[in-house]
């Protein structure tokens, strides 16, 4: 069966390419991974180029060997630490400490390496707490400021003394203004997500309506009809068995063909095809005619006639002529069952922009003012599924009636030509 709504998956689709779907997210997750791989490369190039120099001022100094060792050991375990934006744990807890640790050794044998603290400042902000990351800030300040101070040879600097501390707000406001960003966009990705599968569950919930009316529209307009027609002929059959033998084998050879016939729409709507009617004969006005004429055949005296006007100035849809041939079907089932019509008169008219279909009988009629406008009475599915197939068209269904006069129902049925 085709399905009468777009699926989820195409559905989800527009959302999934914006910030609410998982590109969003992974977007936001490369961001912070190249920010992770810029401060990782800028600790190595800090530490490269603390330790050269040191080695460039202090030549054949005793500690050198020991400074290049821990430098050494400095990146080793920075080299070995958690990947980035991995969950806090004990062992990355323990790697921080060590790497600190290891830093505040050479930066007391050494104050060049002071500057290795700024990519610190956001290891140590996205790895601890944020009560103890802003400590930990707060003493590796402290560290490059009294580093700073011993490069100076004793003199009084304020710019050494203001300036780290305004590098580590700086840069502990640019990470945590980052961080609540990425939360808020975190927390916006979760509602559209949410909001995108509601919105799936929604449409395959109508799409599962629309189409249960399609198919209830389908079986009321074809199998539903072809069994009340074959019901009609068989009780006749029944009455003049014995006393008019020929015309009841008539009425079973139309039973069968009805049964044929619907045989055939049963099929075709198994496969999601066009009516049988189009299908046979080629286009609507033919199918329409094929209509009549068998209808005028069925027992019951009526006798309906089809009047072709105009031609349409493009090949019909096959959703409009499928539409209006059903519409012809429900009318006429209706007149046949419920308006004691002797004639019935099936109208195409094209109209350039429009078709319009008119399907008038000269039976009982009905007050439409008295809200009975569906005759089809208790059952009440005749007209509401002529409105639901011309409205799905973007058309209209107009009923007119007056007891004891007859009724026109009339479809009209916009046309777009290319």
């Amino acid at each position: 069966m085709r399905r009468a709504m777009p699926s989820a998956q195409q559905t989800a689709d527009p959302v999934r390419a914006g910030a609410g779907g998982p590109g969003g997210e992974e977007a936001t997750v490369r961001g912070e991974r190249h920010m992770a791989l810029v401060m990782h490369v800028a600790f190595f190039l800090l530490l490269s180029a603390s330790l050269a120099r040191f080695l460039i001022r202090h030549p054949g100094s005793p500690h050198t060997s020991w400074i290049i060792a821990l430098c050494a050991g400095l990146a080793l375990l920075y080299v070995l630490g958690p990947a980035p934006l991995s969950s806090p744990t004990p062992h990355g807890l323990v790697w921080l400490g060590a790497v600190v640790a290891v830093w505040t050794v050479l930066v007391v044998m050494a104050p060049s390496f002071a500057w290795c603290a700024v990519p610190l400042f956001f290891t140590g902000l996205r790895t601890l707490p944020p009560r103890a990351a802003l400590a930990l800030v707060g003493m590796l300040t402290v560290f490059v400021v009294a580093a700073q101070l011993k490069l100076s040879d004793g003199g009084f600097d304020p710019n050494l003394v203001l300036a780290p501390p305004a590098v580590a707000a700086i840069a502990t406001a640019v990470f945590v203004h980052m961080q609540r960003q990425g939360e808020r966009q975190r927390q916006l990705i979760d509602d559209l997500i949410r909001t995108r599968n509601h919105l799936a569950a929604t449409e395959r919930r109508e799409g599962t309506l629309a189409e249960r009316q399609r198919l209830s529209m389908e079986i009321h307009d074809t199998l539903a009809q072809g069994l009340s027609s074959q019901q009609m002929l068989l009780q006749a059959a029944d009455r003049i068995w014995t006393a008019d033998p020929g015309t009841a084998r008539r009425h079973l050879r139309g039973a069968a063909s009805i049964a044929g016939r619907n045989l055939a729409e049963a099929r075709r709507l198994v496969h999601d095809l066009a009516p049988a009617d189009l299908a046979d004969n080629g286009g609507l006005e033919e199918a329409l005619r094929a209509l009549a004429s068998r209808a005028s055949r069925e027992p019951g005296g009526l006798a309906v006639r089809c009047v072709i006007e105009g031609t349409p100035a493009c090949p019909l849809p096959d959703r409009t002529a499928s539409a209006l041939l059903r519409i012809a079907q429900g009318a006429l089932a209706n007149v046949r069952e419920h308006a004691g019509a002797g004639t019935a008169t099936l109208t195409l008219t094209c109209l350039g922009d429009q078709l319009v279909l008119d399907i008038a009988d000269d039976g009982s009629g009905f007050d439409t003012s008295a809200g009975t406008a569906d005759v089809s009475g208790a059952r009440g599915h005749g007209l509401p599924a002529m409105r639901a197939r011309a409205r799905q068209l973007g058309g209209t269904l107009t009923v007119e009636s007056t007891a004891g006069e007859g009724t026109v129902i009339s479809a009209a049925i916009p046309l777009e030509c290319a």
